[in-house]
């Protein structure tokens, strides 16, 4: 806080677009028919004695709406990968030729579609959650700043409307990000 005795709005807002920033990246790795690179983006590998990013290991690219391709650099580390995808719980299946590793991207049936939309909503559920704690944490400051003094009841109120319009902004983003994503999956 800059100045003990208002609310850092700024910071409020912050971490609530760091909740929004986090949902949208979870919305990536969620499967839909169509390929994404982004899609691959949670796969971890083991290499080199450590945990990396897939994409840390070789080039991912969708060329086509209905394919993945990795092409790994170092064709030590294709079984690595191809395992890693494997077990990535993506139920995805991949052909190794070389060091070029082909997703073929399977139609959604509509059970997975539902499935995957109640995932989508237990996701943005969780970033309402994050966002509504920032708001109760902004709350609480502008209590003790108002009990110790700091602050008169008229800007406790007017900072108390901010803070609400802003957590209301958040979520209304939060919602329109889940109503895209929905309207994504359940697309055949």
């Amino acid at each position: 806080m800059a100045d003990p005795k208002t609310l850092d709005i700024d910071d409020a807002e912050r971490r609530m677009r760091g909740a929004l920033a986090s949902l949208k990246q979870e919305f990536g790795g969620l499967r839909t028919g169509r390929a994404s690179a982004s899609l691959l983006d949670p796969i971890m590998v083991d290499a080199y004695g450590q945990t990396m990013p897939i994409n840390q290991v070789g080039t991912v690219n969708a060329p086509e709406p209905r394919l993945i391709t990795v092409q790994v650099w170092d064709k030590g580390m294709v079984a690595a990968v191809d395992k890693a995808i494997r077990s990535s719980g993506l139920g995805l299946n991949p052909n190794v030729d070389g060091t070029l590793i082909r997703l073929p991207i399977p139609e959604l049936n509509q059970e997975r579609r539902t499935e995957l939309s109640k995932i989508a909503a237990k996701y943005s559920e969780q970033a309402r959650i994050a966002v509504r704690n920032v708001r109760r944490d902004a709350m609480d400051e502008l209590k003790h700043l108002e009990k110790d003094g700091h602050m008169s009841q008229d800007d406790h109120k007017m900072w108390t409307e901010k803070v609400q319009k802003l957590t209301d902004k958040i979520i209304g983003e939060i919602d329109a990000a889940l109503a895209h994503k929905e309207g994504e999956i359940m697309q055949v």
